[in-house]
């Protein structure tokens, strides 16, 4: 049986993508997650960063154990960079959000 990476209908970089997008809403479902538990339309950024910098982490642990525990998982710190993007991307939109819906409030 092959590997998904090598079937015709992925294209290189498609893991990348996938960790990319997956992040991004993981990151959208903590911010919004976080705002509802304060009951804020608005987060402190510390907040912010500390919300990103955890997401960061949790990919990376992902990638340590894929590389010492799960050793029929290959670990690719390629992975962890593209969670990181997806992640900041993830905050970003939250950011351009709640600013428009800050200013057409207003």
């Amino acid at each position: 049986m092959g590997q998904a990476t090598e079937s015709k209908k992925f294209f290189p970089g498609f893991d990348k993508l996938v960790h990319c997008g997956l992040f991004f809403v993981f990151a959208v479902f903590c911010f919004n997650g976080k705002m509802r538990q304060q009951n804020a339309t608005v987060l402190s950024y510390t907040t912010g960063i500390a919300i990103t910098l955890a997401i960061i982490i949790f990919g990376g642990v992902i990638e340590l154990l894929q590389l010492y525990v799960f050793t029929w998982r290959s670990a690719d710190w390629n992975d962890l960079f593209a969670d990181g993007v997806g992640t900041c991307m993830g905050a970003f939109s939250i950011l351009i959000t709640l600013g428009t819906v800050k200013y057409v409030k207003k």
